[in-house]
């Protein structure tokens, strides 16, 4: 099934590790980690200290978003705090394979974010080189956007990519998720859905992992 990857950038940042297991309750496996400098994006969060505590309370599967420049610089540090998989962006990496090729050799996972501006097209050399394409629905930098309907283009497009080409990684979104788009977002062809206000800004973020599952489930269509 799709999978809800709860971002904790919407979390009350005091008590990470308890909205960690609150989720973990309504069966979610990943947490989406935002990470950004205040250089790549305005806003700016947390850094490896922040993502080894989190190692320590919790045994989700750590998906770190750098939204970053130079990411290389900090690859090794991330995977040492914990994080299971990384994601650069390809506006930050003027050489993006080497970046990908850091990241692998630290044992983890890697992936790509695409900004709403940037076309599909710009992954096509390193398609066969990632875990994860992350499509993000807003522009990058803050939670609670609106989600920008260019995403669905983007999505489709990187599921005939692996298709065609016979690839496995995994697509996922960022953005203005909620349980109004989950459905269309799985039928395009994503495997994961970020949802950051739609989860941690509610009552309960148990429930609303649920709801946001019966909504990606909707749609007959494939899921990963």
């Amino acid at each position: 099934m799709v999978e809800i990857a709860p971002s904790i950038l919407a979390a009350d940042f005091a008590r990470l590790g308890d909205a960690a297991e609150t989720v973990k309750s309504a069966g979610v496996r990943t947490i989406h980690v935002d990470v950004m400098d205040g250089r790549f994006v305005p806003n700016l969060t947390i850094g490896p200290p922040v993502v080894a505590s989190l190692r320590q309370a919790t045994d989700l599967f750590l998906d770190c978003h750098l939204m970053i420049v130079e990411p290389e610089r900090l690859t090794a540090a991330f995977a040492a705090a914990g994080a299971q998989r990384i994601t650069v962006h390809q506006e930050a990496c003027p050489h993006l394979h080497r970046n990908l090729q850091i990241i692998r050799d630290q044992g983890v996972e890697a992936g790509v974010a695409l900004n709403p501006a940037t076309p599909v097209t710009a992954l096509d050399e390193v398609l066969d080189q990632i875990d994860l394409a992350l499509v993000m629905s807003v522009n990058p930098g803050f939670g609670g956007q609106r989600f920008l309907d260019l995403a669905y283009a983007k999505i489709r497009s990187l599921d005939e990519r692996r298709r065609a080409r016979g690839l496995s990684f995994r697509i996922q979104v960022d953005g203005g998720v909620t349980t109004e788009n989950a459905g269309a977002l799985a039928e395009a062809g994503c495997d994961s859905l970020v949802a950051g206000s739609s989860v941690f800004a509610t009552s309960d973020p148990s429930k609303a992992v649920r709801l946001l599952e019966e909504s990606a489930s909707r749609t007959g269509q494939r899921l990963a």
